[in-house]
């Protein structure tokens, strides 16, 4: 392991009193709300102290950049690719944890490069574990029927959650099947959705998004039990009971869902630049991570049909 810098030695005496309030809020949110082991918390504080450190500034000013520019000195410095792709990984759970919370920033992840880290693999469900989740949900109520809509159309467009979660009901071409993203960065694109998905659209839209709408006005196109948009924490409820209830023993996050569609395609044979339009990736290398999966997959398939294997 190499050594830090001699300005990420003092950590604790430098650490400004804003950053440090926005790390405590982080750091009790992965105690509490994720139910983090302690010994894995404290390493993320120590990760992301290091970066706040290196590049001293308020959150609402950090971009890529920053974050590319701390992970270059470490890698020069001969820091081994394992622990940079931890720092990477504890610094991007703080600017999602931001984002969610509506801080103002402006930080996009999509442009750093991912860190090959050996046996490192996005978190992705099987083709048979998609389906046995989706098929399990139950469409009882107008709150479990939102809940099916929105985890069949997450997996259906490789949807990020803040966007499945941004969208209006003016957003959906259902002539076109197709649906109007707005990505990070105020970016926009257009994502296909599977023709099976009317009926579910055509109920909920009809029946149930009404009955959930009440007397309020507003044009989010999936709400709460109180007619108000949906938050990302009201999801991430949602999602882990239906994981639960599926009997799925790994853990599953909303990004899981964007990572299986982008596996699950690739698997099928579709080229690596349309999986990264689906994605709204603004580099070719953050979609390339996705290659490692697709790798895996062919050769298990190479070493089950060869006649030599």
């Amino acid at each position: 392991m190499c050594a830090l810098p001699k300005k990420l030695r003092t950590i604790k005496a430098e650490i400004d009193p804003a950053q440090k309030s926005l790390l405590g809020s982080f750091l009790y949110h992965l105690k509490v709300e994720r139910g983090m082991a302690q010994n894995s918390i404290e390493a993320y504080e120590r990760d992301i102290r290091d970066f706040l450190v290196f590049s001293p500034k308020l959150v609402e000013g950090y971009e890529a950049q920053d974050v590319m520019q701390y992970l270059s000195t470490l890698q020069e410095m001969g820091m081994e690719s394992s622990s940079l792709r931890r720092k990477q990984v504890a610094i991007k759970q703080l600017f999602d944890y931001l984002i969610e919370n509506d801080y103002p920033v402006r930080m996009d992840f999509d442009l750093v490069p991912s860190i090959s880290a050996g046996t490192y693999l996005p978190d992705t469900l099987s083709v048979d574990e998609m389906k046995a989740l989706l098929d399990s949900l139950p469409a009882d109520s107008s709150l479990a029927f939102r809940n099916k809509v929105m985890m069949e159309l997450l997996y259906a467009t490789g949807m990020r959650i803040s966007e499945l979660l941004g969208l209006t009901i003016h957003d959906l071409r259902r002539d076109q099947h197709m649906v109007l993203v707005r990505g990070k960065g105020s970016k926009q694109r257009y994502v296909p959705f599977i023709k099976s998905l009317d009926p579910l659209l055509d109920v909920y839209l009809n029946v149930h998004r009404p009955v959930l709408q009440q007397l309020k006005q507003g044009d989010f196109l999936f709400l709460n039990r109180f007619g108000n948009k949906l938050s990302r924490m009201g999801f991430w409820k949602i999602l882990q009971e239906a994981v639960l209830k599926a009997g799925i023993k790994h853990d599953v996050s909303p990004h899981t869902f964007r990572h299986s569609f982008a596996t699950h395609l690739l698997e099928a044979g579709v080229n690596l630049r349309i999986v990264q339009t689906l994605l709204g990736h603004s580099s070719i290398n953050t979609t390339q991570i996705y290659t490692h999966v697709d790798m895996r997959w062919l050769i298990e398939t190479h070493k089950q049909y060869h006649p030599r294997a």
